[in-house]
């Protein structure tokens, strides 16, 4: 097994979370000294020129984040053409959020069963959605609702015009997500 590819693909599984080193030590079942060493490693790889990504290390955990002498172009991916459509991932984080606020990302991440931060980051770039205050779960996670703009954007005067929506069920009860996750109930 190749520890520093699986120490990379944690790394970026857990997103903005972050991982500590005793979670590394732990899942990789490592000691403290050998899971430094790999974190290293995979820094020095990371350091490169050629490479776009870096280990940072933030709140306690290690995370990849991008290099700050790339800024301005981040900054055009996220402000680049403000007026495009949403893809259709946008769409489905944006529905979750109208849906079900205020909101926080790892509900909609269970909802949606991928990570989110991108999009929210996106989304809030956009000023479709907004941090409306913090959670009382551990860790006081921020909650996210939807804007005016959301509002002026899909042509809504209130949030409560959004179409009545159902979730389909499977006869076992379960809820179908592929087929058809929401149909709107025409009145």
């Amino acid at each position: 097994m190749n520890k520093i590819a699986v120490l990379e693909g944690l790394l970026f599984v857990v997103g903005d979370e972050g991982i500590t080193l005793d979670q590394i030590c732990k899942i990789l079942e490592i000691e403290e000294d050998e899971a430094r060493k790999l974190l290293k490693e995979l820094q020095t790889e990371y350091e490169k020129e050629s490479r776009g990504i870096r280990i940072s290390f933030l709140a306690d955990s290690f995370k990849l984040t991008t290099k700050k002498e790339h800024i301005e172009y981040y900054q055009k991916l996220i402000t680049t053409n403000p007026n495009s459509t949403l893809s259709q991932a946008a769409l489905e984080t944006l529905a979750i959020i109208a849906y079900n606020q205020p909101i926080t990302r790892v509900r909609i991440d269970e909802l949606r069963g991928i990570a989110s931060s991108f999009l929210i980051r996106k989304l809030m770039a956009k000023d479709l959605i907004k941090v409306c205050g913090k959670s009382d779960l551990p860790g006081h996670p921020n909650l996210y609702k939807t804007t005016k703009e959301f509002l002026d954007y899909f042509g809504l005067a209130s949030i409560n015009d959004l179409p009545d929506i159902s979730i389909q069920e499977t006869p076992e009860g379960e809820v179908e997500l592929y087929k058809s996750k929401y149909t709107e109930n025409i009145k």
